[in-house]
Parts: structure tokens; sequence; C-alpha cells
């Protein structure tokens, strides 16, 4: 019974988003791209505020994976707003990429914010191909809520093994699918085709961790959280680290 309701439920969500199916054909979803930006920022501050502690210790020891002169190259995929920045250790160098290039003026006000860190270039690809990033040339790697969206989670995690030096390690926090027997798992089912449109291509059905422990890494470090008062339909999160 539970899975019909699930299944009409997601049904009439399809239905509901086909407007903006048919704008995403003929492309008229440029238009969003635009406005979203804007929304992930204001966004950014609560969730940044929620999640906190769970990045401060996520990335508590980053400096690990510094060269033996002390600098850090570290790239940053789908950086967005520049929502790490607070988070990352003094004097290391910031590469930002994300393929929506509105995002940059918001990025200018987290650059300005954080004057403990250098920057590099923004670049405006996509995850699954890092054209302009040469081979092995990143200490470290960072991707928070970016693998939801991307068309093909195991092509990024390649491009992320390609781009990073030897023993360099890629951190990761991403909302997961939630556990079968929740209510958590019926919502994210039951809503995604509507969510996916209102979040920019944001898919809350995936199972990541399966992803990275198949990325071929040398180490892997991950845990299963329940994220503290964000969203139901994203409160399951992996957060970790791992080691090329």
């Amino acid at each position: 019974m539970t899975s019909c309701v699930m299944k009409l439920c997601r049904l009439l969500c399809f239905v509901v988003t086909l407007p903006l199916q048919l704008m995403e054909l003929v492309g008229l979803c440029g238009l969003y791209k635009r406005v979203f930006p804007l929304l992930a920022y204001n966004i950014t501050f609560s969730y940044n505020e929620k999640m906190h502690k769970t990045k401060r210790e996520l990335f508590r020891n980053v400096v690990k994976f510094a060269n033996a002169d002390g600098t850090l190259r570290l790239l940053e995929i789908g950086c967005g707003s520049g929502a790490n920045f607070k988070f990352y250790p003094y004097g290391c160098t910031v590469l930002c990429t994300d393929p929506n290039p509105h995002f940059q003026r918001y990025l200018r006000r987290s650059m300005a914010a954080n004057t403990h860190l250098t920057y590099g270039e923004f670049i405006v690809v996509s995850g699954e191909d890092m054209k302009g990033v040469e081979d092995e040339s990143v200490d470290v790697v960072v991707c928070t809520l970016v693998l939801c969206s991307v068309r093909n989670v195991l092509r990024v995690l390649q491009e992320v093994r390609r781009i990073l030096k030897p023993g360099g390690a890629f951190y990761f926090l991403e909302h997961v699918v939630s556990d079968p027997s929740t209510w958590t798992y019926f919502f994210q089912h039951g809503l995604e085709p509507l969510w996916y449109y209102l979040g920019d291509g944001c898919t809350i059905t995936r199972a990541t961790w399966k992803d990275l422990e198949a990325a071929g890494f040398s180490e892997l470090h991950l845990k299963h959280i329940e994220a503290p008062e964000v969203t139901l339909m994203i409160r399951p999160h992996i957060m970790g680290y791992s080691v090329k």
C-alpha cells in the first residue's frame, strides 16, 4: 500500500512539473540558472549555521595533505557561493569550479570575507569534464552538496582521481537516499520530480556511498550521519574523505 501511494505521489509531481520539463526541452530553464545562485547564497547561511560543527569535523585534518614546504593547493568542485571557504586552513590556495557562471558575483563576496586564503581562477566547467585542470596538480579536492546534481557521479570521481596528486585527498559531504524503512525514503521518492526542478537538478535518491566505494581510491573514510535541523528530504548525509 505504501509503495502504491509513493508511486502515485511521484506521478502527481511528475504531472505538476510538465511545464518545467517543457521549459527545459526548449532551453528556457537558463532563466532559472540566473536566479538559483541568489537562492543558494541565502540558503547557505542557514545550512552553514546548522552544519558548522559537522564541517569543522570534516575539514579538521586537511592540513595533513599539505606539501613539505607547507603549501596546499585545494580545488573545490561546484563551489557555488564559497560556503566552505571559512573552514579551509590559513594560507592555502583555492581554485574554484562551477558549471553556473552566475555564481561568480556571490563567490567574490565570500572571497572578500575570507582573506586568510589565496584564490586562483574560477573555472566554468562541469565536474565530469574539468578541462583546464592539469593531471595530478592539486593536493585536495572538495565537493559538498554537489554529487546530487551531477549527471554522472563515477565520471566526476574519475576526474577527481586524475587531478589529485598521488597521496592527495578528496573531501565530501553529500545528502543521500534514506533507509527504505523510513518516512524520509517515502517522501524522497514521492517528491523527487518536483525537488529536481526546484533544486536545479538535485536528485535526492542517490546512494552516493556506493559510487565512492567503487571509485578506486586507496583509502576511504566514510560515515553516515543525520544532519541536524535541515529539511527532512536531505537529512541523511555521508561525510568523509578518500585518498588517492
